[in-house]
């Protein structure tokens, strides 16, 4: 059986039809061009056993890349014609004829293969107007084949990336400590990834891409098991990020087990979707029976945070940044973290605050009853040995100048 086309398959199928009727040739068939290989993308033929797609043959023994050379014309009505064209494995087997072939260049002027037809006998009849057709077929080709070069592109340039890091064991994992906020006590650290500086990418977004490429569950239990490095280094408890997909698979389930499980916070983020809850606490309820505590990440950002921590029952909830920073002087901000914070807190679980910039937020947070706190303003990610075991502890909330103008603020809303 024959295999079945794919949408863009389909469209320049169509459009080799339109050619190949409006020719009256055998065969036409979409080329690409790719270092020194020519290879039959599409065809559309009535003597198909000649022309299959898929059929490869160096570039230079080819008659298209002899036109794109100039050694050829872009029509021949008999091959016969041109001792250079006899010369060529075409003229010999399948024995073409007459030839007319057009470039496909894509929008950034780069060469992506030939537009072309062919027949086994001579058709004098051919001509400049023919070629003026196919070369508005070539165009429309190139618009067809471009989105598909281009992710084709982005994908071999991610890998390139990716792949160098990923032999190399994985990507460098740095750690931020979290803190009491009353007693300014480490009570542990996440464990972050960090990518090279030179791409320009957060790590959710190089994360995201080798996901694109099936790659992501590598990747992931790579970082889990550098992150997992740092319980041999350092005191406490060290939180781990880690998508419900990777974790449902059994690689995550075989490292996870081989850890002192009761040191081990389990960050899932709440923007990664769920697909199956059974198989997600068919996995967590063996690690979280041997101490594995579990925290729901970037609470906050949007509605599906409250799904996980119902369906989930986290040990801990971590408030995003956006809800964090600025809370000494917002005091909406201040009733959204209070409320977050109780719904935790009934929920049996406790609250980290992501993001702390300054002692400002971390004593506004203390007055909201946020248990513990990382950002800047205990340190920023880096090796096991930047950190303390104690930092300044959050004073008590007395409002400052950012606070006064929020409370000004709200007054004079009504709030």
């Amino acid at each position: 059986m024959a295999r079945q086309r794919t949408d863009v398959e389909q469209q320049l199928a169509d459009l080799l039809r339109t050619a190949k009727e409006s020719l009256g040739v055998s065969v036409a068939f979409l080329s690409r061009m790719e270092g020194g290989t020519q290879t039959l993308e599409v065809v559309e033929s009535s003597v198909p056993l000649l022309f299959q797609e898929g059929y490869q043959q160096a570039r230079e023994r080819t008659l298209c890349q002899a036109v794109l050379d100039g050694r050829l014309p872009a029509v021949m009505t008999d091959l016969r014609e041109h001792p250079a064209a006899m010369e060529l494995p075409a003229a010999r087997f399948p024995r073409i004829r007459s030839f007319v072939t057009v470039p496909v260049t894509l929008s950034d002027g780069s060469l992506y293969g030939t537009f072309c037809t062919a027949s086994l006998t001579t058709d004098h009849r051919l001509g400049k107007r023919d070629k003026a057709l196919m070369e508005v077929l070539a165009q429309a080709a190139a618009v067809v084949v471009e989105p598909e070069v281009t992710e084709r592109a982005r994908r071999g340039e991610v890998m390139g990336r990716l792949g160098p890091v990923m032999d190399a064991g994985g990507p460098e994992v740095v750690l931020q400590p979290i803190v009491h906020l009353g007693t300014g006590v480490r009570a542990g650290a996440e464990a972050l990834s960090r990518f090279p500086r030179a791409w320009g990418l957060t790590p959710d977004v190089v994360f995201a891409q080798a996901h694109e490429l099936g790659l992501g569950d590598q990747l992931e239990l790579l970082a889990l098991e550098r992150a997992a490095d740092h319980l041999e280094v350092v005191p406490g408890y060290v939180s781990m990020n880690i998508s419900p997909g990777t974790l449902v698979t059994p690689g995550a389930s075989a490292l996870l087990g081989r850890l002192p499980l009761e040191r081990v916070l389990l960050e899932l983020c709440e923007h990664d979707p769920v697909e199956d809850y059974e198989a997600l606490h068919a996995v967590l309820g063996p690690l979280r029976a041997r101490g594995m505590r579990l925290a729901i990440d970037d609470v906050g950002t949007g509605f599906s945070s409250l799904r996980h921590i119902v369906l989930t029952a986290p040990d801990v909830i971590k408030l995003d940044r956006s809800i964090v920073d600025g809370v000494a002087g917002d005091p909406v901000l201040r009733t959204l973290v209070t409320s977050l914070g109780d719904f935790a807190h009934g929920s049996g679980a406790q609250v980290v605050a992501e993001g702390v910039e300054g002692p400002e937020d971390a004593a506004a947070l203390l007055g909201c009853r946020v248990d513990l706190a990382q950002g800047w303003h205990y340190g920023r990610p880096g090796p096991p040995g930047a950190m303390a075991d104690r930092y300044p502890p959050a004073a008590a909330a007395v409002p400052g100048p950012r606070a006064q103008a929020g409370a000004v603020a709200a007054a004079q809303r009504g709030t």
